[in-house]
């Protein structure tokens, strides 16, 4: 399997349980989008722990191209 692959699978799962752990320990009972629910919160940490784990093309001198 890809190292790319599996480094965007475990960004996934870390940011759905911190999802999960900010629903938990911040969220409210209502009139929350995000955070009244604890399966939209898992949601919204999986796809944002997805794309934080998605590696970037650098150039040969480290800037981004």
């Amino acid at each position: 399997m890809n190292k790319t692959i599996i480094k965007i699978a475990i960004g996934t799962v870390v940011g759905g349980i911190l999802g999960y752990l900010y629903y938990y320990f911040v969220g409210c009972n209502g009139g929350c989008p995000i955070t009244s629910n604890w399966i939209i919160s898992v949601i919204y940490g999986a796809l944002f722990g997805a794309i934080v784990a998605i590696p970037t093309k650098r150039g040969k001198n480290g800037t981004n191209n």
